[in-house]
């Protein structure tokens, strides 16, 4: 399994698109950017392929971020975006994140940022370090996506035999069942870049920083279905360095 995902890996890296998407969006708004402005910006469409070429992602004074890409009391060495902290939007600018805004649960529902104007590619502090660098989708020009998070149906390698019970794994009467995985499939509402409204079925993307993915033939012009393929890292090996 490890090197049939790093053949696909390989290839994928190789020919796949790269898009913009969310997939647990938190509304970000940039106080000091023009409510009636959008930009155009390039984006690569894919590094790995300098024939591909670019296309435009627009931007606006809102837009949305990944939940995954800021937290209130990071750890140390977390170079997403926190309170007070900065990140560079991908393709776009610097910003900083000045209050955060929660809902009646005490969930983070809305992050009030101000963006460095100068800090765009050409820009005088165009050159300004920062760690780290996030996926974003406009607000105002996002298309919303049901995305279909598959995973590996098995917690260990060979759920059937007497290596599972050696992995330190445990099971009932050696059933095989005892081994799925609970997360093998999550399903989200996404946002993604507009561009991604003219994906078509044959072709395998690249939401980056996210994974592989493909259309599912349940998606309609209504209503995009996506499956994840696979993740960009093997996650599976990590874990089974702990």
């Amino acid at each position: 399994m490890a090197l049939l995902e790093h053949t696909v890996r390989n290839e994928f890296n190789r020919a796949a698109t790269r898009q913009l998407v969310v997939l647990r969006p938190i509304k970000v708004v940039l106080a000091n950017y023009p409510e009636d402005q959008v930009e155009e910006l390039d984006a690569v469409n894919n590094p790995e392929d300098a024939n591909a070429g670019t296309r435009k992602v627009p931007f606006s004074c809102e837009l949305f971020i990944d939940g995954d890409d800021f937290m209130e009391m990071p750890p140390p060495k977390y170079f997403r975006l926190r309170p007070g902290g900065e990140v560079r939007l991908k393709y776009a600018y610097i910003i900083k994140c000045d209050e955060v805004i929660k809902d009646d649960a005490g969930n983070v529902s809305e992050l009030r940022c101000s963006v460095d104007l100068e800090s765009k590619s050409g820009g005088a502090t165009s050159n300004r370090k920062v760690k780290g660098t996030i996926h974003w989708v406009s607000a105002a020009h996002a298309v919303e996506a049901e995305v279909r998070l598959y995973d590996r149906l098995f917690t260990v390698p060979e759920p059937d035999s007497a290596s599972a019970e050696s992995s330190g794994a445990t099971s009932v009467g050696g059933d095989f069942k005892s081994f799925i995985n609970p997360h093998s499939l999550e399903v989200v509402t996404a946002k993604c870049e507009p561009a991604l409204a003219e994906a078509r079925p044959e072709e395998r993307y690249q939401f980056e920083r996210l994974g592989y993915f493909a259309l599912d033939p349940d998606s309609t012009p209504e209503k995009q279905v996506w499956n994840r393929t696979i993740t960009l890292k093997d996650t599976w090996a990590k874990e089974a360095k702990k």
